[in-house]
C-alpha cells in the first residue's frame, strides 16, 4: 500500500499552511504549488488550434502505435494460442502498474544498485544486462513519477480543469483506475459527487482503495473562495465495477471524464468510445479527455517500460489527432492543449 512519510498528523500530514510547497515522499510527490506565469507558459500549452474545422488527417497524420508488447502478454498468447483479450490485458496492466506505484523508490534504487554491483562479480553478461536494465527502470520511474510528477501532474491537471461553469457537479469517470483525476476535480469544485467506473475489480479493491490517504489535493474552500487542501476521504465517491456499455445512467452528469482511454482503441472503435462520454452528459455538460502525448520521451518511456505498460493496444497522439477524433464525432472543443506528458481537451456536445 502506498504511504506517505511518517507525520505527527497521521494520514493527513499536510494542511492549508503547506500550500505553495512540494515535497517528495517515498513513492510519490506531493505538490501544493500553483503555476507562476513563467511556469505556466513552460508546462502548459493551450488552444494551439483555433479552428478545428480546418484540421485534416492529411495534414496531421495518424497516431503512433506502440507495438513492443510486454513479455507477459507474449507468453500468455503463446501458451493460450490466441490473442490476449482486452479485458485480460487491462487486468495484467493494472497489476503491473500498481506494483510500481507501491514501491518505496529510494529503497528500491539502493537494492537495484546493490544487485547490479553483485552481478558484475559473476562475469555473466546476461545477469549484468538484466541488473543494469532494472537500475535504469527504477531511476527512470523516480524521475518521471517523483521528480517530474509527470503521471499525476497535479499542477498541469489543475490548469486543464480550471474555469468550468459548474457548481457541486456530478462527475462520471470512465475507465477510472485509481481515480486520481476525478478526485482532483472534486477538490477544485467542492460538493461534487463522483462516480468512478472500471470493469476490472482490482481497480476498485486495490488501485483505488490503496491510493494514499495521505496524498493532498489542492482545491477551493467554498466558504471563503481561498485554496484548501483535501484528501480522498473528504470526497464523495462511489466506485462501480462494470463494463461501460452496461451502465444504466441517463444524461445526468455535469462532467464525464476519461484519462488514457481513447488511445487503447483502434480507429473503428473510437466513435463508440467518444459516444460513451456523450451518452451520460447533461445538456451543456463538459467532456474531459486526456491521452499520452506523442513525443520522443514518451516513446522512450514506453520502450523501456514495455513489460510494465504494454499489455494493451496503445497509441501515442498529438493534441491535433486527439481533437480531430472528438470533433469528427460530434464534440465542440472549448479548450485544448498539452501538459507534461498528456494531451488534454475539454469539449461540449455539438
Amino acid at each position: 500500500m502506498l504511504q506517505a512519510q511518517p507525520s505527527l498528523n497521521g494520514n493527513k500530514p499536510f494542511d492549508d499552511t503547506h500550500i505553495g510547497r512540494s515535497e517528495m515522499q517515498k513513492n510519490f510527490r506531493m505538490d501544493l504549488r500553483t503555476f507562476s506565469e513563467k511556469d505556466y507558459n513552460k508546462y502548459v500549452k493551450v488552444d494551439s488550434v483555433r479552428d478545428w474545422s480546418l484540421v485534416s488527417w492529411k495534414d496531421i497524420g495518424r497516431p503512433f502505435e506502440v507495438k513492443n508488447y510486454s513479455i507477459d502478454r507474449q507468453q500468455y498468447e503463446e501458451e493460450h494460442r490466441k490473442p490476449m483479450s482486452a479485458h485480460t490485458s487491462w487486468q495484467f496492466f493494472n497489476r503491473s502498474f500498481h506494483e510500481w506505484f507501491s514501491k518505496d523508490v529510494p529503497l528500491e534504487q539502493q537494492k537495484e544498485k546493490e544487485k547490479f554491483l553483485a552481478s558484475l562479480t559473476t562475469l555473466k553478461p546476461g545477469e549484468v544486462k538484466s541488473a543494469l536494465g532494472d537500475v535504469v527502470r527504477i531511476h527512470l520511474w523516480n524521475y518521471v513519477h517523483r521528480i517530474q510528477d509527470g503521471i499525476w501532474d497535479p499542477r498541469g491537471k489543475r490548469a486543464l480543469f480550471e474555469g468550468l461553469n459548474v457548481s457541486k457537479p456530478k462527475i462520471l469517470f470512465l475507465g477510472a483506475a485509481e481515480g486520481y483525476e476525478a478526485m482532483q476535480l472534486a477538490a477544485m469544485y467542492p460538493g461534487a459527487k463522483v462516480v468512478m467506473v472500471d470493469y476490472d475489480e482490482y481497480c476498485k479493491t486495490t488501485r483505488f482503495e490503496h491510493f494514499p490517504d495521505s496524498y493532498p489535493f489542492l482545491g477551493e474552500n467554498p466558504l471563503t473562495g481561498q485554496r484548501k487542501v483535501y484528501y480522498k476521504d473528504d470526497l464523495n465517491i462511489e466506485y462501480v465495477v462494470d463494463d461501460i456499455r452496461n451502465l444504466a445512467y441517463g444524461k445526468e452528469f455535469d462532467i464525464v471524464i476519461s484519462v488514457g482511454l481513447l488511445e487503447h482503441f483502434p480507429d473503428e472503435y473510437k466513435p463508440e468510445v467518444i459516444d460513451w462520454h456523450r451518452k451520460f452528459l447533461k445538456a451543456n455538460g463538459y467532456v474531459i479527455m486526456t491521452t499520452p502525448r506523442n513525443q520522443l520521451r514518451s516513446r522512450i518511456y514506453y520502450n523501456i517500460f514495455a513489460d510494465v505498460m504494454n499489455h494493451t493496444y496503445r497509441e501515442l497522439m498529438t493534441v491535433e489527432q486527439m481533437g480531430l477524433y472528438m470533433y469528427e464525432n460530434g464534440l465542440d472543443i472549448l479548450k485544448s492543449g498539452y501538459i507534461k506528458v498528456h494531451n488534454g481537451i475539454i469539449a461540449k456536445v455539438r
